[in-house]
């Protein structure tokens, strides 16, 4: 019809960053059907719906690299604690675990249980997981990935040893499974107890279904303090043998002798990526948050309680202070509260800051969607990267912080037109005032909404906007892009190497 607009949204005035690194300029954005229609001077132009972001910023919507929302993009599909701060995307199934595929009653040990309850839906199959997301969507985008101790906790009958070559088969089958369905990749968790046990080389053969495909390993490290570097080692060695890009979970270097040893562990990770493909991600907090530990040489610190399911009245309390207040040791005390999740104070600062400063390192906030007194990096990850690290201290420009949480981020899980503000790319955008972004989240009062995100906009649709939901639940299910099942790819090649 000659009558009708030429846009859906115009999003006029503001200053673009597209998530590539390149320098900021002024334009306008034309939304049609859900994609960048175009960019430049497009104010006179006609639209149903126009947003003025004249004196902001407008950028990529934001991809949050490491997430544990499973269950939340179902039972929270307004996933507000992403929204409000400009995530757009969030990429699930990390740590070794994903709610699927589980079977009704199959027992849920931690952390498996900080996604899901006794009582939540199981899916049997990771495509009924995916169909149950599109059928059902949230308000932000899902990037799904399968996870390694998921499977042991569906084929063997004990996680305390190795799994036998009919359980290797039997996840074999799984993951043929989840990657036919969607899945981007398997994540393994060998730090916690359900995998454990895993040696490396069932941890290779398990995950012989990504071999070649492109699909990705991604890893929550079997040590993230005294033997870091061997863990890297590890980590590298089954990429290789998988011929499988790598992703580094949430660098950290926990424990007061490990201090200072990031530019160790980030000259080997450099050194790497000239052979091979690895990737890496940080959340910018010096404090990190899982499953409540019963083991004595995890109990050490500062440990202040996010939930508690036998004790909920003490979640924001400090555990040395329950145990006190109980007249118990402090494993004791661990013990009463499981099943439990907690916050942990045990990095340095200084780490932190050069992970987050390594040029190759996305942001992903690892937050726990569950409980009174979440870690506050599940609200504040991305506007404490704009505001505290690059605006207040200057840790990199701003376009450097837009590109760590979007293209870069794009680029190395896959995510096919997305990332970057480009002419026929998925409308995922975010407009900001960079004067002004921070994060509000604390760990006293961490469920606090960002300050300084204006809109929030998935798939051409407006879901955030001046601080209020719209109600939109406008996100799609990213399953692995169609050319990257295929089997008779190229070897994977790091960004140094092509």
């Amino acid at each position: 019809m000659q009558n009708s607009p030429a846009f859906d949204l115009l999003i006029t005035g503001g200053t673009i960053i597209d998530g590539s690194k390149a320098p900021r300029f002024r334009a306008d954005i034309g939304v049609r059907h859900g994609r960048i229609a175009e960019i430049g001077n497009l104010s006179h132009r006609q639209a149903a719906q126009r947003i003025d972001a004249s004196g902001k910023i407008v950028a990529p919507g934001f991809i949050d690299s490491h997430t544990h929302d499973d269950q939340a993009v179902l039972s929270q599909p307004d996933m507000t604690f992403k929204i409000s701060q400009g995530v757009t995307t969030v990429i699930t199934g990390n740590c070794g675990i994903s709610i699927a595929p589980l079977r009704a009653g199959t027992p849920l040990p931690a952390p498996l249980s900080l996604l899901d309850d006794a009582d939540g839906t199981r899916f049997e199959t990771f495509s009924s997981y995916l169909d149950a997301l599109r059928q059902t969507p949230s308000a932000v985008n899902v990037a799904a990935m399968v996870g390694h101790s998921t499977l042991r906790v569906m084929t063997m009958d004990a996680l305390e040893r190795e799994a036998r070559p009919d359980e290797i088969s039997a996840m074999n089958a799984l993951l043929d499974e989840a990657l036919e369905a969607g899945a981007i990749g398997i994540s393994t968790g060998t730090y916690y107890p359900p995998a454990a046990h895993a040696s490396t080389q069932e941890v290779i053969d398990v995950c012989r279904p990504i071999a070649g495909t492109g699909a990705l390993y991604v890893t929550h490290m079997r040590d993230e303090a005294d033997k870091s570097m061997e863990a890297l080692e590890e980590s590298f060695l089954i990429g290789r043998e998988l011929n499988a890009p790598v992703v580094i979970s949430h660098h950290k270097l926990q424990r007061a002798h490990n201090f200072g040893k990031s530019s160790q562990t980030l000259a080997r990770i450099r050194q790497a990526m000239q052979c091979q493909c690895v990737a890496l991600d940080c959340y910018p907090y010096n404090a990190s948050s899982t499953m409540l530990h019963r083991d004595p040489k995890r109990l050490v610190g500062r440990i202040l309680i996010s939930s508690s399911k036998p004790h909920p009245e003490q979640a924001g309390r400090e555990l040395d202070a329950i145990a006190a207040e109980w007249g118990v040791s402090k494993e004791e005390a661990a013990a009463r509260l499981q099943p439990a999740s907690a916050v942990y104070f045990g990095m340095d600062e200084s780490d932190v800051r050069n992970i987050l400063a390594f040029d190759e390192t996305m942001i992903g906030s690892d937050g726990i969607p569950t409980g009174e007194k979440p870690h506050p990096r599940l609200w504040g990850t991305f506007p404490r990267i704009l505001g505290h690290y690059s605006r207040d201290l200057g840790l990199f420009d701003l376009e450097v912080a837009v590109w760590k949480m979007t293209g870069l981020t794009a680029r190395n899980f896959k995510l096919h037109e997305r990332g970057t503000l480009e002419v026929g790319h998925y409308a995922d955008i975010v407009v900001f005032d960079a004067a002004t972004i921070r994060d509000t989240a604390s760990y006293e009062t961490p469920a606090e909404p960002a300050q300084g995100i204006d809109a929030v906009i998935v798939n051409g649709v407006v879901t955030w906007r001046l601080g209020q939901h719209m109600g939109a639940r406008a996100g799609h299910v990213i399953a692995r892009h169609a050319a990257s099942k295929r089997r008779d790819q190229a070897p994977c090649r790091s960004k140094a190497s092509s």
